[in-house]
């Protein structure tokens, strides 16, 4: 992973038709397919989003007892590698507005609880329900603050970045895991036939409710930024040394940033504090 200078961005496609990322209109496409989200994000990636966490966990400065947020976190895959690379000393928060999915995460974490405890483990990652664009957080709490495969969800970005540093200790870190576009000539043209053509027709035979969310999902991609577009826009949100690495050639890219200040302390329990209670189904 390099740091890449910073330059003027691209300017945004014209040709294509704004997407509707309301809240109530995103929030209720991932109450619809919930249960099936996982699969739909293998089939995204090919089945390779697996390997791209674990490449974004590795990316993450662990070097406190102060907490660690994953907005967006959808059904949670990524807080629970996060809680597993952190260990027992780091409390790992994940946070996202729809019910549905936390429910699914809610569910993982005490399974996964359960069988590394041999049935006798308690959920140890809390997860609540929360707008990742007036996030419930104090200030400068968290060491890191992560998104996987949601800041394109988030109907502004801008704002969505800007809270993911407000809430990110001085010298804390910053890290986007986010779907891009190829750069290779041919394999965009495979990469976009992929999306535009075969993707919808797969989503449609899984779809019950919701045809539309498996056209969503490929087009919400075509249409955000990446690479130095995105990585200027972190800068702008207020981070420092933005780096990006591409993923399989492209297809996926993990940002990094730092907030800037000095590394805050650890404080024990008293980074614990000021959290807001998770809403339980």
């Amino acid at each position: 992973m390099s740091v890449h200078p910073p330059s003027v961005p691209e300017p945004r496609s014209s040709d294509q038709p704004q997407l509707d990322k309301s809240g109530q209109r995103v929030r209720e496409m991932f109450r619809q397919i919930a249960p099936r989200y996982d699969t739909m994000n293998h089939l995204l990636s090919l089945n390779i989003d697996r390997r791209w966490r674990r490449k974004a966990v590795d990316r993450l400065r662990i070097d406190s007892q102060s907490p660690i947020l994953d907005i967006c976190c959808g059904t949670g895959d990524l807080a629970i590698a996060i809680a597993e690379r952190a260990g027992g000393g780091v409390q790992v928060i994940g946070s996202d507005f729809c019910h549905a999915m936390l429910e699914i995460a809610r569910d993982k974490e005490a399974a996964r609880v359960q069988n590394a405890a041999g049935g006798n483990g308690r959920a140890t990652i809390p997860f609540f329900e929360a707008d990742s664009m007036a996030l419930p957080f104090a200030d400068d709490h968290f060491q890191c603050v992560s998104v996987a495969f949601g800041l394109r969800n988030i109907a502004d970005t801008d704002q969505g970045l800007r809270e993911m540093v407000r809430v990110c200790q001085p010298g804390g870190q910053v890290m986007v895991l986010e779907f891009s576009q190829p750069s290779l000539p041919i394999l965009k043209q495979l990469y976009g036939f992929y999306f535009r053509s075969v993707l919808p027709r797969v989503g449609q035979m899984l779809a019950r409710n919701d045809k539309s969310a498996y056209a969503y999902l490929p087009a919400s991609v075509g249409q955000f930024p990446c690479g130095e577009r995105l990585a200027e826009r972190m800068r702008d949100a207020g981070l420092q040394d933005v780096c990006f690495q591409s993923l399989t050639l492209g297809v996926a890219t993990i940002y990094v940033g730092n907030k800037p200040g000095a590394v805050a302390p650890a404080h024990g329990d008293a980074a614990n504090r000021q959290m807001p209670e998770a809403a339980h189904a």
